[in-house]
């Protein structure tokens, strides 16, 4: 029995161990590597034999398992021939020569993350899917950590006014490709703009050429370069290491750069160093339009930075320091920077500054921060380099933002003016600083506007108005009665020549009303009597700047007030009209308010001569009393007197309105009667509704009387409705 026991036994084991042999065999068969996979990316430098000298560099920077075995990468990888151009030009003996910090630099900059063979290098991968034709850059193994500056050891921001730990910051390698070219509508020039003497092929990297594409390995592609492409700078690099861009940079450092302690980076630095230095994180202000050391981009999605990237514009020393006095500063006794509010040094700064691509073939259509185009042409840029996180021009000129010389410049860069400037900030920054509108723009100052009783409320953040009586308001009242007094002193105006205040006429202001001017005098509603003197001007792109000494000020009594005071004596061009409206229900005389006029709303009133009343009367339009006693008469001056008053519209002599109109008179089925208007500058006709012509003029010496959001003029002849 044991005999059996033992050779069963043994029997077993061999049956085992055969079952075990076949499985081992089928399981290798089926899950060892396939004899037609490519060979990894080492391997097949290696059997290539044109890559000695990348492979020296990537044995020195230790990534030789790496590319040997693992990892899904897109090696752009430099030829014999390419490395030892590099070396001449450089003066460097041979690859052994080069440290091991280079080499790994080298090496981890021309590996990308992910496999793109080169149809698909175009394609963007968006958080939604692949975008295609629309990226130029792809996020690669290299990135920089501490280094220093002004005798600091800093990390740069990797988000735009912050840091985010976990983030290495990885620089980006630019190529150019036909798919995203053609998509963009760029053309061979906008490549050689940046590498003159370079063909452009439909696939560069950088300034390299790519001579042997689609390589495929067992983990990635590789495309053969025929140039060595070193890390590229950040836009934050290159300003800094060149001094000719100096005095810009002082302007970041001065005002929107901050510098603040890391504890884990200080940590990881000193124990790779064994350095007691603290680093500091380099923060730009999140008021700049983007961080110049930013490598990612927006980063509102992961891969953004495949996209799109930042530019700058950057004005050399000599022509930044001349705009600064010149301009600036100009209105400053003391010709520093440091005197200027943080607003105009921030806008400075952003109208250098483009948060896309700009394309050298795309000055005139690609916005920097203020919605401003590039007002640069190609004799302007000294200096153009395609960097890692964007493009950077260096000018011989200084990018002309509009709020620095439009209008708005005239109030924004002089203190005096401060209270101006935050009351067009309200809503009307961006109109009057527009290039493409015209403005006549009458100057305030801090003085005037005081004097007037506003102030700015600091623990409010909002203007205050006091007044003459002494009391105050904050806030929403005070606003409004600014943005009415503000817009009585802008005028808009078509074509490039402003309007001339040295002769005599009536012009229509920003929000509808109507001032007067008389040799280089101006007149408005509440300031009708004495009028305003223009003291200088001053022109800027869209328009022109006038300094007044006092400002003009709106009525704020009703409409009858002002007629009244043209309506005292009998021989007074508005006293018949008078004496029928102030005895009529439409009007109460202890507030001179007309029913049917409402605040807030324009009017246009006509009133005819006395001679014209005269008519009336005989012709039975108008009762011979003017305190009618029947209910048809009363009515029949109700009606005469709405009908000469245009219903929420002021029309004036200047010939910009014409045609019908509505007036305050409605019939009998409840519609508004209308009258019809014509006329040129310095004329107005009036057609009523019983005429097929013009039956009225202005009497001139009579008219353009300024009111509460109104005009009074006096016609020739009274208007005949049809009721």
């Amino acid at each position: 029995m044991n005999f059996i026991h033992k050779n069963a036994g043994s029997l077993l084991l061999v049956l085992l161990a055969l079952v075990t042999g076949c499985q081992k065999k089928e399981f290798d068969a089926y899950y060892s590597r396939p004899d037609n996979l490519a060979q990894p990316i080492y391997q097949q430098l290696q059997s290539r034999g044109n890559f000695k000298h990348l492979l020296a560099l990537i044995d020195k920077a230790g990534y030789k398992t790496t590319l040997n075995t693992a990892g899904y990468w897109t090696l752009f990888a430099p030829n014999d021939e390419a490395f030892e151009a590099y070396l001449k030009t450089r003066g460097i003996q041979s690859i052994e020569n080069i440290s091991a910090d280079s080499a790994t630099a080298l090496v981890q900059y021309a590996l990308v993350y992910n496999a793109f063979k080169a149809q698909t290098l175009g394609d963007y991968q968006s958080n939604a899917g692949w975008v295609t034709s629309a990226a130029y850059k792809r996020r690669t193994a290299y990135y920089d950590f501490v280094y220093t500056e002004n005798n600091r050891k800093l990390i740069a921001a990797n988000r735009n006014g912050s840091y985010v730990s976990s983030d290495n910051n990885n620089k980006y390698l630019p190529y150019f490709v036909s798919s995203y070219f053609n998509t963009q509508k760029l053309s061979s020039d906008d490549y050689a703009y940046f590498y003159p003497g370079v063909t452009y092929t439909g696939f560069n990297v950088a300034g390299a050429k790519v001579v042997n594409k689609d390589i495929v390995a067992e983990n990635g592609v590789i495309h053969e370069t025929d140039k060595v492409i070193s890390p590229l700078p950040s836009l934050d690099q290159y300003l800094a290491s060149h001094p000719e861009y100096s005095e810009f940079k002082k302007i970041y450092d001065q005002f929107l750069v901050t510098y603040t302690a890391n504890s884990e980076i200080t940590a990881r630095y000193r124990a790779l160093t064994q350095s007691p230095d603290q680093v500091y994180v380099k923060n730009y202000s999140s008021t700049l339009a983007f961080s110049p050391n930013n490598e990612n981009f927006l980063k509102l999605q992961d891969n953004d930075g495949q996209s799109d990237g930042y530019t700058l514009f950057i004005p050399t020393n000599e022509v930044l320091l001349n705009y600064e006095q010149n301009v600036l500063l100009r209105y400053y006794p003391v010709k520093s920077l440091s005197q200027l509010p943080i607003g105009i040094v921030t806008d400075f700064l952003n109208a250098h500054m483009w948060k896309t691509t700009v394309w050298p073939s795309k000055f005139a259509t690609t916005l920097n921060y203020h919605g401003e185009a590039a007002r640069f042409t190609s004799t302007d840029i000294v200096d153009k380099q395609v960097l890692s996180n964007g493009i950077f021009y260096g000018t011989s000129k200084v990018q002309e933002a509009n709020v620095f010389h439009s209008v708005y410049g005239h109030a924004y860069l002089n203190p005096g003016y401060s209270l101006l400037t935050r009351a067009l900030d309200l809503e009307l920054k961006l109109v009057v600083s527009n290039p493409n509108l015209r403005f006549a723009l009458c100057l305030l100052s801090d003085a005037t506007l005081t004097q007037a009783g506003f102030a700015w409320n600091t623990a409010n953040s909002t203007f205050q108005y006091t007044a003459p009586g002494g009391s105050t308001v904050i806030g929403a009242d005070a606003v409004n009665r600014l943005k009415r007094l503000l817009n009585l002193h802008i005028i808009a105006y078509a074509g490039n020549t402003a309007p001339d205040f040295s002769g005599e006429g009536i012009i229509e202001t920003y929000d509808g009303e109507y001032i007067r001017y008389n040799q280089n005098k101006l007149f408005a509603a509440g300031s009708a009597e004495t009028g305003i003197v223009i003291d200088s001007f001053k022109t800027a792109s869209n328009g022109t700047g006038y300094y007044l000494h006092n400002l003009l000020n709106f009525s704020e009594q009703n409409i009858g007030k002002d007629i009244e005071k043209y309506a005292t004596k009998s021989s007074d061009p508005y006293y018949r009209f008078f004496q029928y409206l102030k005895s009529s229900p439409l009007y109460t005389a202890a507030t001179g308010a007309i029913q049917g006029v409402s605040a807030g709303n324009f009017y246009t009133v006509f009133i005819p001569s006395n001679a014209a009343i005269q008519t009336a009367i005989d012709q039975g339009w108008l009762p011979s009393s003017t305190a009618p006693s029947t209910s048809e008469d009363i009515d029949k001056v109700s009606r005469f007197i709405q009908y000469h008053i245009l219903n929420k519209n002021t029309v004036v002599p200047d010939g910009q309105k014409t045609g019908s109109f509505e007036t305050l008179l409605k019939n009998s089925s409840g519609d508004a009667v209308s009258v019809r208007i014509s006329g040129q500058a310095g004329s107005l006709q009036i057609t009523d509704a019983r005429h097929a012509s013009p039956n009225a003029n202005l009497v001139t010496a009579y008219s353009n009387v300024l009111s509460n959001r109104a005009v009074v003029h006096q016609i020739d002849q009274f208007l005949q409705y049809q009721y």
